[in-house]
């Protein structure tokens, strides 16, 4: 499908509009729907017509992220797809023009379920590899447990143990119902390297890098692989815009950098959130893995990537949490301060996005 979520709009100018059925197809005032057009809107209204017409326009918009909804749906209308029109949580939070509210935030939930809907998964799952590097015993289970959870494709785990012996995350991984690979990996080494040797093992179609101590919704695997898809590109990620901030005991949503620069989402650059990196393996090795540096792995790979010629895609953010503890327990180092000046929005405990579907 041609149509793509590319451009989207988190904070629309415009109200709603409506969409109707034309004699010969769909129509917004009147005229075919151009999304460019549309992208301005906060989302559109059906209006049905007496009788059952082609529903292609509106598959097509859906695939494009433009919000829709309906009051109701008739009998002819498939029930998935009615179910999403006539979920109207969404509007039930009103938009106040300022920024990432909460309006806008309900608003590409929807959107993203409707993106789903329209861009069906391939009939055969990918086979996705996930990397992981760990100097932290204690996380492995629950990392492994996210991984368990992931829909839509065919995953298995590569461990770069990072000073930790095998022992110390045996039982994790005998819990695991994923296929498990790992290397052992002496603390000198640097954290690039271990990465690479743990991507040595790797056998998948795809290559995605996992962070140990963040979250990721079950749809995480499946929206990169979606969006790898419709936007044509070689490498993936999301934004990074939810982060807890553990010493806080908060939550937030970034909506620019300290420098005020703003930081969309489904659009081609040059940077993704690092710990969710996917990349098919072949192209992976042929740009040389990742740099076997202690620290900046994630940016300086994307920066050789682009270099290359490599196209890098960023799709939305909602099924990714990143857990910033004291700034000397990350390779990236900010102090919390950072996040709470760049924060839109801020929340008292873990309140991810409803995509996360946390507990």
């Amino acid at each position: 499908m041609s149509v793509t979520p590319c451009g989207f709009l988190r904070t629309p100018e415009k109200g709603p509009a409506r969409l109707h059925w034309a004699g010969g197809g769909w129509a917004v005032d009147g005229r075919p729907p151009a999304v460019p057009e549309l992208r301005p809107l906060r989302g559109l209204e059906i209006e049905w017509p007496d009788g059952p017409v082609p529903l292609d326009g509106i598959v097509e918009l859906a695939a494009a992220g433009v919000p829709l909804t309906a009051e109701r749906a008739p009998d002819w209308v498939p029930a998935g797809l009615a179910a999403l029109l006539t979920d109207r949580d969404w509007l039930g939070h009103a938009a106040d023009g300022t920024p990432r509210s909460l309006a806008d935030l309900r608003r590409e939930e929807h959107s993203v379920r409707l993106r789903r809907l329209a861009h069906p998964a391939p009939a055969t799952p990918p086979s996705v590899s996930i990397v992981m590097a760990t100097k932290r015993p204690a996380l492995v289970g629950a990392a492994l447990a996210q991984m368990e959870r992931q829909r839509g494709v065919t995953a298995e785990v590569v461990l770069g143990l990072h000073g930790v012996p095998y022992e110390h995350v045996r039982e994790a991984v005998d819990n695991c119902a994923l296929p498990v690979r790992w290397v052992e990996v002496a603390e000198s080494v640097p954290f690039g390297e271990v990465l690479n040797q743990a991507a040595a093992l790797a056998g998948g179609d795809l290559l995605a890098k996992w962070d140990d101590d963040d979250w990721y919704g079950p749809d995480h695997l499946s929206d990169l692989v979606m969006a790898r898809a419709y936007a044509g590109a070689d490498i993936v990620g999301t934004t990074a815009e939810f982060f807890y901030l553990e010493p806080l005991k908060a939550t937030i949503r970034r909506t620019t950098f300290a420098s005020g620069a703003g930081y969309p989402s489904e659009v081609y650059s040059d940077h993704v959130a690092g710990g969710t990196i996917m990349v098919p393996l072949a192209r992976f090795r042929e740009l040389g893995g990742f740099p076997p540096v202690a620290r900046a792995v994630d940016l300086e790979f994307l920066k050789a990537a682009s270099g290359a010629g490599a196209k890098i895609y960023r799709t939305h953010g909602l099924g990714y949490v990143l857990r910033r503890g004291l700034s000397g327990d990350h390779t990236w180092q900010l102090p919390l301060a950072h996040f709470v000046k760049v924060a839109a929005n801020q929340w008292r405990g873990f309140r991810p996005s409803l995509l996360m579907e946390a507990a």
